[in-house]
């Protein structure tokens, strides 16, 4: 016969059994410090190892993979294979996350860094179209699309858990630490390529100088692997990721019982993401193209831009604490699409202006794409939000920069740079419709919670 259960010897929550008459342990707590170490690490050795691929798009590939195309033709087919990281991205997600259900977190990551560093030192070995024709353009396409999945399988849930962990009144401060990693990573890139650049002859640059960066971005991720490992497998990680219900979740369910959030997560950060792309990889395709400048000195305007990002994302953090993280992104897309209606004449202009339009862009930026991830993830609740904030990433990285310097390029270069302003103008619409829906959807539950 079944007794029932003594209700006074469950513990209380938060509370630890005593074990032999001994004091019971405490719990364990994770200081929202902590884990902004482990975001901040994981993250600028992921945008280490995509802006040197970004930058390589447009500086190298369309020289070593496309020769037998015009500049303009090689320089679309490079952009075209570096979108293909974003399209299989989702996939990335969706097969890790199964990997992580069924053996853990540690497996999943260690898993995804061994293939994202697998391809990066694959693409760093490949040898270029003069040895093997097409073999070497398929090749490096599979590179890429490994890449993605490997970027998509690396998520570990720690921004999730630091802005579920961070004191209300500094939510939006700990929210941009993350955000850190794109301008450190893109910082880094630029100052490695515009000095391997002015080292070598171009013939050497060319041929084997190019490869370094690619060694670099293999070495830190190995190192970054450890560094995050050594955070995300710990006792006091899994407990908490465990407490606030940081794990996967199908995402049949998720779409069924999360679309529209979904749908508004992957639309609310676009104005950001068209930015993203528009002042570091697609400027450097048109002036290798269509200008005069000196490709070291522009990618050095374009380091110097990215420390005032790293302004921006700080600022960010204190406007967003001050007047909210939602209200902060739409005022940042009036400005981008304010900025829209001057980029075209900035960047057609000389070298002046072009370095304007660097310095202001990046500087945009860094305010904008300080508060766009995860402003609207509150809306999944506690167990949709690890699989949920994944799922609204990829997808606004897909819909927003996939194809950013692909279209840019092309629209520009066929039917002139007033397109530039269009495109910006577009991704800055996108957030406000998608702010305005979420505000919507919030009212009408809240009329029928009355």
């Amino acid at each position: 016969m079944n007794r029932p259960p003594v209700m006074s010897s469950i513990p209380a929550p938060n509370s630890t059994v005593s074990v032999h008459g001994q004091d019971p342990e405490p719990h364990a707590e994770v200081a929202p410090g902590e884990i902004a170490v482990g975001v901040v690490i994981g993250r600028a050795s992921e945008y280490f190892d995509f802006f040197v691929y970004g930058i390589a798009s447009a500086l190298v590939f369309p020289r070593v993979f496309f020769p037998f195309a015009e500049p303009l033709q090689a320089t679309l087919y490079s952009f075209a294979v570096f979108a293909l990281a974003f399209v299989s991205r989702p996939l990335g997600t969706a097969l890790f996350m199964r990997i992580q259900d069924r053996w853990s977190r540690g497996t999943k990551l260690t898993a995804a860094l061994f293939l994202l560093g697998t391809a990066t030192a694959g693409i760093a070995f490949l040898p270029g179209y003069a040895r093997l024709g097409m073999a070497a353009v398929v090749l490096l396409a599979l590179f890429r699309l490994a890449q993605g999945v490997a970027l998509g399988g690396s998520w570990d849930g720690l921004p999730s858990l630091l802005a579920l962990n961070a004191p209300k009144h500094r939510r939006g401060w700990y929210a941009m630490l993350g955000q850190l990693g794109a301008p450190v990573g893109f910082i880094v890139a630029a100052a490695l390529f515009a000095f391997v650049y002015s080292s070598l002859t171009t013939d050497d640059f060319y041929t084997w100088g190019w490869r370094y960066p690619f060694f670099a971005a293999f070495a830190i991720n190995v190192v970054a692997l450890f560094a995050r490992l050594r955070l995300v497998v710990t006792h006091e990680y899994e407990q908490q990721m465990g407490e606030r219900e940081l794990e996967p979740v199908p995402l049949a369910e998720l779409v069924r019982e999360k679309g529209k959030h979904v749908l508004i997560g992957a639309f609310a950060p676009l104005a950001s993401y068209a930015l993203f792309h528009i002042v570091t990889i697609f400027p450097l395709s048109w002036i290798l193209l269509f200008s005069q400048q000196s490709v070291a000195g522009f990618l050095m305007v374009q380091v110097a831009g990215g420390f005032l990002a790293i302004g921006g994302v700080l600022a960010s953090g204190v406007i967003a604490d001050r007047f909210g993280r939602v209200p902060t992104l739409g005022a940042l897309a009036l400005a981008i699409a304010m900025f829209s209606g001057f980029a075209p004449t900035l960047l057609g202009g000389g070298d002046v202006a072009q370095d304007v339009f660097i310095l202001v862009g990046f500087v945009l930026l860094g305010l904008s794409y300080g508060q766009s991830s995860g402003a609207v993830t509150r809306n999944f609740g506690a167990r949709y939000r690890y699989t949920g904030a994944a799922v609204t990433s990829d997808l606004a990285w897909l819909i927003g920069a996939a194809f950013a310097p692909l279209v840019a390029l092309w629209l520009c270069a066929n039917f002139g740079l007033a397109y530039l302003g269009a495109y910006l103008l577009s991704g800055a619409l996108s957030t406000l419709a998608a702010l305005l829906a979420n505000r919507w959807f919030k009212q009408r539950e809240a009329r029928r919670s009355l």
